[in-house]
């Protein structure tokens, strides 16, 4: 009886949760589109998240699109949008990511051309309905370029020039659409909500990764450092900013560092020809990386719960690792040995065995002991 009972139980409870998840996820996200679309989409969403059956959910997904243009849906609404970017994610899924930045370059080639019809068309200007439409689609123009950058540095296509080309658009465009609003004193009211401060420094962030990975860390510093000041609260990805800002100043040589300096000065993405003066010494340039872990360990030993997430631990790990690495460079060995070795009791506490490894063999290094 107490078998049968749980049986009973499991299996109302199997009910109640499909139920919940077929209102919640299958029927309530797809209010917005009519029911010929949202039938086609409720099929697609099934053989992606139910029944993983790519083949299935991808024809299910064109057949919405066609069924969307048939009933004269906007091809730029974000319904619409929305449904070629989840085509673009199934791809990704299924690691076919050169068709899927073939996905993400169609419905960007179509938002830039019909941003140029907007911008030609100065009549629309007036209109505040084709302002505010003109500012969803820059923002989804923006971000999709991001994604797009995300997947030209996969190892799959590992395309830097394009993953640096579509991230450099992203940032200057983004940067730019600010400027413009805030001469304009644009509100959400006449133009639409434009990307928070969070969003655009994602971008940075991203573009400042796209630098690093090809050991241009002149010109990923200032964006990391704007990234970091474009933070509405000092958390844990504070923490993983403030690394980033130590480790690309201590990979730079002298010379870079002061043309980072009027990379800053100038803009997040402008020229950075180095300006006549003195330059610093890698000695300064170490010093400095230094006291950027240093910070960052600060900053996570004062971010408590809730807010503290793992992101505070690993980033704690690190710049313990990194301290170590900057000691190294001058010479100090004594506390390169103190600092790897704080650095693989942080890992082995959190189960961050990549640390222990990297930290673990600098040590060996560091003692000579191959």
């Amino acid at each position: 009886m107490t078998l049968a009972f749980l049986c009973i139980v499991i299996g109302g409870s199997s009910v109640f949760y499909a139920n919940y998840i077929y209102y919640k996820y299958i029927i309530g996200a797809y209010h917005n589109y009519p029911e010929e679309v949202a039938k086609k989409l409720r099929r697609a969403i099934f053989y992606t998240k139910t029944d993983f059956q790519p083949k299935e959910a991808l024809k299910y997904y064109k057949q919405a699109l066609a069924v969307a243009n048939e009933v004269g849906m906007d091809p730029f609404s974000d319904e619409v949008m929305g449904i070629k970017i989840q085509i673009a994610g199934l791809l990704q899924q299924v690691h076919q990511v050169e068709k899927a930045i073939l996905v993400l370059e169609q419905v960007r080639g179509d938002n830039l051309r019909w941003l140029e019809l907007y911008d030609e068309q100065k009549e629309l200007h007036a209109n505040v309905d084709m302002r505010k439409k003109k500012t969803r689609i820059l923002a989804k123009t923006i971000a999709i370029s991001v994604k797009l950058g995300e997947h030209y540095a996969d190892g799959a296509v590992w395309d830097r020039d394009m993953a640096l080309e579509r991230l450099v658009w992203a940032v200057e465009t983004s940067l730019a659409e600010k400027i413009r609003r805030q001469a304009a004193g644009a509100t959400e009211e006449s133009d639409g909500p434009w990307m928070t401060d969070e969003e655009q420094g994602a971008s940075l962030e991203a573009l400042a990764h796209g630098y690093e990975e090809r050991n241009l860390h002149y010109l990923a510093t200032p964006l990391f450092l704007q990234a970091l000041g474009l933070k509405g609260k000092t958390d844990c990805h504070s923490v993983v900013l403030m690394n980033n800002i130590a480790s690309s100043l201590a990979q730079q040589s002298p010379q870079a560092a002061r043309a980072a300096q009027a990379f800053a000065e100038k803009s997040a993405v402008a020229s950075s020809d180095a300006p006549s003066g003195p330059v610093a010494t890698k000695e300064m340039m170490v010093e400095s990386a230094r006291t950027w872990a240093e910070r960052a360990l600060d900053v996570a030993a004062h971010v408590k719960p809730p807010e503290r997430d793992e992101e505070c631990d690993l980033g704690c790990a690190v710049a313990t690792h990194n301290l170590g690495e900057f000691a190294e460079m001058v010479r100090d060995t004594a506390t390169a040995e103190k600092r790897y070795r704080e650095a693989i009791s942080l890992s082995r506490a959190i189960g961050f065995q990549d640390g222990v490894d990297t930290s673990s063999e600098r040590l060996r290094a560091l003692l000579g002991q191959g």
